[in-house]
């Protein structure tokens, strides 16, 4: 679960972390108040939507100006302006993909002096099993250009959960960092501060890009960036409170409700299978024989009817869906169940795209009869192959 930059700032605020003050604005005529409330004399204005790269992003719309999605102000006027500029409108990142997402929040913060931009995150690594630490002094917002060409300006290492955060880990990064003085005692507790948050709330990453040196010497977290372990939410429920759910997929909010494990993709052909590893397989498969997925959707090992009549209405939901595949293989999960399920959403939604069936396992001859006779336009599909190959064959013609 991903949150919003200035509902991270004010989590980090609360374990103690040097944040600027800030207003979050919903309303157009909220923001000149919101920025009145501040002593400038410089404003940070910033769109707010669950993806980097505001700003250099683009507004869809020319109403919004030419600026990106992180824009500067030097009155309450000008920062209330570029507030309603960008509230209601379309910013285009390079990670929201060409069409973009619709700015609904904008954050109006106290500017800071700058001396020097740096890059720290904290991440679960999946290798090793631990929480990692990754810094750089090339921070701001071209550090995916440093990843890329120069690696060795990062410095990433893991921490022993047997002794969890020490003080040697901060002066690490301090002394990698190039901090001296004040600023090295700074990030010794800083990054102290930012572990305990990380453990504690249960996160999977936390960046902080740019984390600044400001005029005064003094560290300072600028940006933010948040998500959370969506299986450990049940023990945060402050956490789950912060969701906005106008950022996420309908469908995949959809298969939520039902306990659905479903992920959104940019292919053609809505895949519904049984395991994750089978659902991988399938994917897989259809890239093989030449088409791309529109969808991972596992129903699980003992879903019913009636989540299989929701799996299938979500899959035909999606516009770019033009055929379906849907692959069972049964051992807790029953084949005829499936076949019932799936007959069920094709009366309730209809079916406008070829659907390919391919069912293998428990009651496998009872859940081919249930599709042989219900005298609808399903393929059947004798084994994975065959399926994926046919339903390729349907969509390109």
């Amino acid at each position: 679960m991903n949150i919003h930059e200035y509902q991270a700032k004010a989590l980090l605020r609360s374990y103690g972390a040097p944040v600027s003050d800030g207003r979050v604005v919903l309303k157009a005529e909220e923001a000149k108040t919101a920025a009145g409330e501040m002593d400038g004399p410089l404003w940070v204005v910033k769109a707010q939507i669950h993806a980097g790269g505001r700003g250099k992003g683009k507004f869809k719309e020319a109403d919004a100006g030419e600026k990106g999605g992180v824009r500067l102000a030097r009155s309450v006027e000008e920062a209330a302006e570029e507030a309603k500029k960008m509230l209601g409108r379309t910013l285009v990142t390079h990670q929201t993909g060409p069409a973009g997402k619709q700015v609904n929040r904008i954050y109006i913060e106290d500017g800071s002096g700058i001396t020097r931009e740096l890059y720290l995150a904290i991440l679960v690594d999946r290798a090793t099993s631990r929480i990692s630490f990754v810094c750089s002094t090339e921070g701001g917002m071209d550090i995916e250009e440093v990843a890329a060409h120069t690696p060795e300006k990062i410095l990433s290492f893991s921490v022993d959960p047997a002794t969890g955060y020490q003080a040697f880990h901060g002066r690490r990064i301090a002394f990698s960092l190039g901090l001296t003085g004040p600023a090295m005692k700074q990030c010794v507790g800083l990054m102290g501060i930012l572990y305990k948050a990380f453990v504690e709330k249960d996160m999977e990453m936390l960046e902080v890009n740019p984390l600044i040196i400001t005029d005064k010497g003094d560290l300072k977290v600028l940006d933010a960036k948040v998500s959370f372990d969506g299986n450990a939410l049940y023990r945060h429920p402050d956490i789950q409170a912060l969701k906005d759910e106008s950022e996420e997929d309908p469908k995949e909010l959809a298969a939520q409700k039902f306990d659905l494990n479903y992920v959104a993709l940019d292919g053609e052909i809505g895949c519904m299978v049984n395991g994750a590893g089978l659902a991988m397989a399938t994917m897989d498969i259809i890239k093989l024989y030449g088409a791309e997925p529109a969808n991972f959707l596992d129903v699980g090992g003992g879903a019913t009817k009636e989540k299989v009549t929701e799996a299938f209405k979500i899959i035909t939901s999606d516009p770019n869906v033009k055929g379906i595949l849907v692959n069972i293989f049964g051992g807790i999960m029953r084949c005829d169940v499936i076949a019932e399920g799936v007959l069920a959403a094709v009366k309730e939604v209809g079916l406008k795209v070829p659907l390919v069936v391919r069912l293998e396992g428990t009651n496998v001859d009872l859940g081919k009869d249930i599709i042989r006779n219900s005298g609808l336009n399903v393929i059947a599909g004798d084994n994975l192959a065959d399926a994926a190959q046919k339903i390729v064959k349907a969509v390109k013609g």
